[in-house]
């Protein structure tokens, strides 16, 4: 009986995973390239009582065994970095990417970093960084723009250019780099929209000139958040349902102890 207590708090306790993990996804369904996250879950061992028996000579053989399951856990966190819409803003420096890549930032301590989250601005250096302040980078390192320029210019493959007063032909500042990853379901979130390179998810590939028709850099637009509203409440629903479930099953097996306690009275 005991094992039903264990097997049911091990449901409430995945239950409560996947609680949270909708919730996360809830909570940033209006961040800038934001990808929900899919909890997953595995069960757990088996108490194996007895096992199929192959039938020999003068002896009737089982063909079904006799296994009694312990319950479940959370086994990983699945990002899902399925493309999100692209909203007009009609800011030039906010980019989105249309495809599988990354932007490549760089942190104060000079960590390479990635996102996909393009609502860019200019420092007073003229410098393109992030809303925290962390360099975008380049071909050639840093991104910048002098104060005074006009017409800037972000095309489709990244490269950036602008107008100086003046002048009547357009000035390169650049061309942005984007990555991708064997693996992106490895990077490790860090949070403010960044993803960290892990052993998991390989070594960052810069995106070239022929493998760079999958990625594609739209300006003016930014990338909204994957989250399905409608799917999270559905799952919401599901997991309180079966939370609720776990914990009928823990009552259901406490009166049961309580009655095989109670039989000499």
């Amino acid at each position: 009986m005991l094992r039903s207590l264990y097997t049911a708090a091990s449901g409430m306790v995945a239950q409560q995973f996947n609680i949270d993990t909708i919730s996360h996804n809830l909570a940033n369904v209006n961040t800038t390239g934001f990808k929900k996250v899919r909890p997953e879950f595995q069960d757990l061992l088996y108490l194996t009582i007895s096992r199929p028996v192959a039938p020999q000579a003068g002896v009737n053989g089982s063909p079904v065994g006799l296994s009694l399951g312990l319950g479940v856990r959370a086994s990983g966190s699945q990002t899902i970095f399925e493309q999100g819409n692209l909203q007009p803003t009609s800011n030039p420096l906010d980019l989105a990417l249309s495809g599988p890549g990354f932007f490549v930032v760089k942190s104060p301590n000079d960590e390479e970093l990635y996102t996909r989250d393009g609502s860019f601005k200019l420092n007073a250096d003229g410098n393109l960084v992030t809303t925290d302040g962390y360099y975008v980078q380049g071909d050639g390192g840093e991104i910048n723009i002098p104060s005074g320029a006009t017409d800037i210019n972000v095309a489709k493959d990244g490269s950036i250019s602008y107008m100086n007063p003046g002048d009547t032909e357009p000035v390169s500042a650049g061309k942005l780099t984007i990555v991708q990853f064997i693996n992106p379901a490895g990077l490790e979130r860090i949070g403010r929209n960044l993803y960290r390179a892990t052993a998991a998810s390989g070594e960052a590939q810069a995106v070239g000139d022929a493998a760079g028709r999958s990625v594609t850099v739209e300006q003016g637009f930014l990338e909204s958040s994957n989250v399905q509203v409608v799917e999270e409440m559905v799952d919401l629903i599901t997991a309180q349902r079966a939370y609720e479930l776990n914990s009928k099953a823990i009552q259901a097996s406490d009166e049961m102890l309580n009655i095989a306690n109670n039989l000499r009275r």
